[in-house]
């Protein structure tokens, strides 16, 4: 067998897939095995979105997959199919300016070079949607799944208990 034929038979085909990204239908043929963030990324020009680690671990990439967090460096394009994706780019849709939680990092100084910041900003809005009055060890537990080596979490710990108190407003 030669090695042209070996890269025919292991080429994975395209499929169409359907989902929703920040409220519009996107219809696309995608490799099944491609990730979710490079398809934000690469094909739907979503930079917000961040890959940093490729392994699940820092957060960077956290989206919303039918309401719920998911590290998107870990889904695949076959799972998003019928899913409803929100991205750090749709949280202020149809608002005039920023959404609450991005005003509150800006005001509370909740970021410095910005790399975790789109992950942070969707793992609060995740929080915020389950649980609007979250205790200090809620807030802790639910940012665990992302790092950030810039800011010391002071900043970022007070962004989410000003868009808490925001919430409650």
């Amino acid at each position: 067998m030669d090695e042209n034929h070996l890269a025919e038979q292991t080429t994975v085909k395209d499929s169409t897939i359907s989902f929703m990204v920040n409220g519009e239908r996107v219809t696309a043929a995608l490799s099944p095995a491609l990730r979710l963030v490079d398809i934000l990324r690469d094909k739907l020009m979503l930079t917000g979105t961040k890959l940093s680690c490729g392994i699940g671990r820092c957060g960077a990439c956290s989206v919303l997959m039918n309401g719920r967090l998911v590290n998107s460096c870990l889904v695949l394009a076959y799972q998003i199919e019928g899913a409803s994706l929100t991205t750090i780019e749709g949280l202020g849709k149809g608002r005039d300016g920023l959404h609450p939680i991005q005003e509150a990092f800006l005001e509370e100084g909740g970021f410095q070079c910005g790399y975790c910041t789109s992950g942070m900003v969707m793992a609060v809005k995740s929080l915020l949607d389950e649980t609007p009055q979250p205790s200090q060890e809620q807030v802790r537990e639910a940012l665990s799944g992302n790092i950030c080596r810039c800011t010391g979490y002071g900043g970022i710990l007070r962004a989410v208990d000003r868009a808490a108190c925001r919430a409650r407003m």
